[in-house]
């Protein structure tokens, strides 16, 4: 049996725990987590072996990562940039109870919880967070670093961009986009696009603010990589390395 770490001990690491284990894939080795005080322990009966870090001294196991929750959404990103793993050693996870179409995609690094539904041609890219009763219908697209909360419906054609948070229970309307890093707030019902970087909230859905700096700060990275290469592709023929 594969051998899997799970970084986080948080509740989304739990959750994910025990779908690994319905799912009789992996043997979850234990949890990394940055935080000293639970080095040493158990959460749920898995041991937490020690930092992020230690991932490195695991050739042989494969990974995901589980941490974010809406005061920081970004959090996967972070970490997924600091351990810089390659694509392969991370696993997918997906709970025996969720439905795959055939013709959907998941990337690495994903979970999807129990009861989710992918309906048709559904795409999910890398490290997105899937919570339970999650319905993906035919088309859709999520990016990579999107938390998806329980109970979410996506219409028809629908986008969530590079890192949004959509909240329990919200609507997204066919062929509507929640940008990059924004925040969909729980119970909402977005009819219109949902520019990036920003929260949302209510039914129908209107801005309430900018999203946080976590969030703002993960937009800002992206956007200046995104320029930079557009600008020397331009200019020299070629990327920036």
């Amino acid at each position: 049996m594969n051998e899997l770490v799970i970084i986080g001990a948080g509740g989304f690491a739990r959750e994910t725990v025990q779908a690994v284990e319905d799912a009789g894939e992996f043997k979850v080795l234990g949890h990394l987590d940055d935080n000293p005080a639970v080095h040493g322990t158990e959460v749920d009966g898995v041991p937490v072996l020690g930092g992020c870090d230690l991932v490195h001294d695991l050739p042989g196991a494969r990974v995901v990562i589980c941490v974010g929750n809406p005061r920081d959404y970004a959090a996967r990103a972070r970490l997924a940039r600091r351990v810089a793993l390659p694509a392969d050693r991370y696993a997918t996870v997906i709970h025996p109870t969720a439905s795959v179409s055939e013709s959907s995609e998941i990337g690495p690094g994903s979970v999807l919880l129990a009861h989710c539904v992918l309906t048709a041609a559904v795409r999910v890219g890398a490290h997105v967070a899937v919570m339970p009763h999650v319905v993906l219908t035919h088309d859709d697209v999520v990016e990579d670093y999107v938390t998806i909360a329980s109970g979410v419906r996506l219409g028809g054609g629908a986008r969530l961009e590079r890192g949004a948070y959509v909240g329990s229970g919200a609507l997204v309307r066919e062929s509507t986009t929640v940008g990059a890093w924004s925040l969909v707030g729980m119970g909402s019902a977005v009819l219109g696009d949902v520019p990036p970087g920003e929260v949302w909230v209510g039914s129908p859905a209107r801005r309430l603010r900018a999203a946080d700096a976590p969030a703002l700060g993960e937009l800002a990275t992206r956007t200046e990589r995104v320029t930079r290469t557009e600008l020397a592709t331009r200019t020299m023929g070629g990327p920036i390395t």
